[in-house]
């Protein structure tokens, strides 16, 4: 039998692409998420699933080493259009954590 393929997910939200992941067969090891309320939400609906309500900055990824993915959605608004464009000055830029943990 083959095992499940393991995910890590940054930026979970309220859980959109995490259940979308679900559904493609990936078992979440880790789900992280800022906002508190969130963080309540994909427990309330999840209960299974290991939520961590912290700052991406300060999750250690190397206890997660070796799942299949590391998924996230990081916020778009230093590089969008629609934004103000400050790239790497601006403080929502959550890239290089992605990176790091991908490195990790």
């Amino acid at each position: 039998m083959r095992r499940p393929l393991t995910c890590v997910e940054i930026c979970a939200g309220a859980g959109g692409q995490a259940l979308g992941l679900a559904l493609a067969g990936f078992v979440h090891v880790a789900l992280v998420e800022y906002e508190e309320e969130y963080c309540n939400v994909l427990k309330l609906n999840r209960p299974e699933w290991n939520v961590i309500c912290k700052d991406v900055r300060n999750f250690n990824g190397k206890p997660y080493k070796g799942v299949d993915l590391l998924a996230g959605g990081v916020p778009c608004p230093p590089f969008s259009i629609a934004g103000k464009q400050l790239g790497k000055d601006d403080e929502r830029d959550l890239f290089p954590e992605a990176i790091r943990l991908i490195k990790e």
